[in-house]
């Protein structure tokens, strides 16, 4: 019984401005789905670009942290906001001007960049990737919730947004590459 009366008194003491930014902003039922096919190529992208009969400008590449991928014999080509299709058009046309008379490029994706996870986790830090990953999936990465993790909102900054948004936390939200998730404290 004290140490309910402790906590409420804690939490009665809390600044108005604290009780304020929690409460306006309220978690959204779900993260938007993260679709593959529309994914952009950022840093830390690594991909796999092959060009048919031509084994000496197939290989393995990073996106550089300048968002570009440093091929054999034309040099830099701009990966970053491109979708794969993209960035093989963009080869395609590199190759075509003056190198090739009817290239064919295929690009795929090898590994993804990494997400980002912090707040009330057990390991928090960078880790890789993969296909369909969930909020839950990255927590249990993360080495669990903290005995202290507010388990029914999480806040996920998207790649390429400057703030983050709340979300209610479920087993269906996704995350994308390049996302940070951070998991708040709970009040009790």
């Amino acid at each position: 019984m004290l140490t309910r009366r402790l906590a409420l008194a804690a939490v009665l003491a809390l600044p108005a401005a604290c009780a304020t930014a929690v409460a306006e902003a309220p978690a959204t039922d779900d993260a938007p789905d993260w679709v593959p096919e529309a994914y952009q190529l950022g840093a830390g992208d690594k991909v796999r670009v092959t060009v048919f009969n031509e084994p000496s400008l197939t290989g393995e590449f990073q996106v550089s942290s300048a968002g570009a991928l440093s091929l054999p014999l034309i040099g830099e080509v701009e990966a970053a906001g491109r979708t794969v299709s993209e960035l093989q058009r963009a080869v395609e046309a590199k190759l075509r001007d003056g190198y090739l008379l009817d290239p064919r490029v295929n690009a795929e994706i090898l590994t993804y960049r990494p997400f980002y996870i912090l707040g009330e986790v057990g390991a928090p830090g960078t880790y890789p990737y993969s296909a369909g990953l969930t909020v839950l999936n990255a927590v249990a990465t993360a080495g669990g919730f903290t005995y202290r993790a507010n388990t029914g909102r999480v806040y996920i900054r998207r790649a390429n947004a400057t703030g983050e948004v709340a979300y209610r936390l479920t087993s269906q939200t996704r995350i994308a590459p390049g996302d940070t998730i951070r998991i708040g404290e709970r009040l009790f």
